[in-house]
C-alpha cells in the first residue's frame, strides 16, 4: 500500500505516521506538505522506524501538476491539510477559502484523474455550528464561521468520490496531546504550556462553554484502521471523545498544577456551545479505542514530554 498525507508533516500528520510506518502492508508514505506554519519539527530527533519509506514533498494544494504527479502510484490519500483556527474564531475567510475549500477541491479534481482507490478526509465537528443539545451524526451541518463554512465547503467536493472510491469523511473533535509537531494554538495543549512553565492560564469568557474533544492517540489510532481496513462504507463519521466545559479542563490541570493561577477574561460573555455525541458509526467496523480516558490521565502522558 502507498499512502499520500496532505500536511503530514503538521500535528495529527506526525502522529499518523509514526503508527502507519511500522505496519508490512504499507510500502511508501508520501507527505505533501507546505510547512506554512513554519513548524519543522517532525524532521528532527531519533530516526523513525522504517524511516526509509517515507518521501517528502513540499508543494501546494493549489499546484496542479506537482499534486498530479505526487498522486503517480499512490493507493490511498490522507486529506490532512488545511488552515486550522480556534473552533469560534473569525478571520480572513480568503485565507481558510483558499485551502480548506479551493485547495481541497483541486486535490479531489486531481485524485479523479489518477489511480487512487481510498480517500480519507479530515474535516472538523466546526461543520455543525453551536448547539447547546448533543448533536448526532446524522445531524445537518450549519457552520457558524469562516472556518466552519470552509471545511464544509470542502466536504462537499470530497462527497463527489464516494460514487467513485471508498471515501470517509471524518468530522474531528478538538484534538489534544502531545505530537512531534504539536498546535499550541488549541485550547488544552496551550493551557499546558501556559500551566507549566507561566504557572498562570487566561480563561476566555465564563468557562461554561462546552468543546468536544478527543486526544491525539485515539484520532491517530482510529485513522490508522480506517487507512489499513480499507473496507469501511463511505460515509460522514463523528471522531470525538468526550465532551467537556473549560472549567473542566481547569480542574485537571489543578489536580496536576496545584500551584497555578487562572484568570478569565471578558468573564461576563457567555460564549457559544457545541457538544457531540461520541457515539459512531465506525464502532461498528473498527477496533474503537476503549472508553473515555480520563483528562487527567492525558495531561499527565503529554506532562512528560515537556522538557522541564
Amino acid at each position: 500500500m502507498n499512502i499520500l498525507i496532505t500536511g503530514g508533516a503538521g500535528y495529527i500528520g506526525s502522529a499518523l505516521i509514526e503508527q502507519l510506518l511500522p505496519d508490512e502492508k504499507i510500502n511508501k508514505i508520501v507527505i505533501y506538505d507546505n510547512l506554512s506554519r513554519n513548524n519543522y519539527h517532525f524532521f528532527l530527533g531519533s530516526k523513525l522506524p522504517k524511516h526509509e519509506k517515507i518521501e517528502f514533498i513540499q508543494g501546494e494544494l493549489l499546484d496542479t501538476r506537482k499534486l498530479s504527479k505526487a498522486l503517480n502510484d499512490i493507493d490511498t490519500v490522507i486529506h490532512l491539510a488545511a488552515k486550522v483556527t480556534t473552533p469560534f474564531a473569525d478571520a480572513d475567510p480568503h485565507y481558510f477559502e483558499q485551502s480548506n475549500h479551493w485547495g481541497t477541491a483541486e486535490l479531489v479534481y486531481a485524485v479523479e484523474d489518477s489511480e487512487v482507490e481510498h480517500f480519507v478526509f479530515a474535516s472538523s465537528v466546526s461543520v455543525f455550528g453551536s448547539s447547546t443539545e448533543i448533536i448526532e451524526e446524522t445531524h445537518q451541518a450549519n457552520p457558524r464561521t469562516i472556518y466552519g463554512i470552509s471545511k464544509l465547503r470542502g466536504e462537499e467536493h470530497v462527497a463527489r468520490l464516494m460514487e467513485k472510491i471508498n471515501t470517509q469523511i471524518l468530522r474531528l473533535g478538538n484534538v489534544y496531546g502531545f505530537a512531534n509537531a504539536v498546535r499550541f494554538d488549541a485550547v488544552i495543549n496551550r493551557f499546558m504550556f501556559d500551566a507549566n512553565f507561566n504557572k498562570r492560564i487566561a480563561i476566555h469568557g465564563d468557562g461554561k462553554q462546552h468543546r468536544p474533544f478527543i486526544s491525539i492517540q485515539k484520532t491517530t489510532e482510529i485513522l490508522k484502521q480506517i487507512t489499513i481496513k480499507n473496507d469501511i462504507p463511505s460515509g460522514y463519521y463523528n471522531v470525538v471523545d468526550k465532551n467537556l466545559e473549560v472549567l473542566d479542563i481547569v480542574d485537571a490541570l489543578k489536580a496536576i498544577f496545584p500551584d497555578m493561577e487562572f484568570t478569565f477574561i471578558n468573564q461576563h460573555l457567555k460564549l457559544r456551545e457545541l457538544l457531540v455525541n461520541p457515539e459512531t458509526k465506525l464502532q461498528k467496523y473498527i477496533d474503537f479505542p476503549n472508553g473515555s480516558s480520563s483528562l487527567k490521565d492525558d495531561l499527565l502522558l503529554f506532562k512528560e514530554y515537556l522538557r522541564f
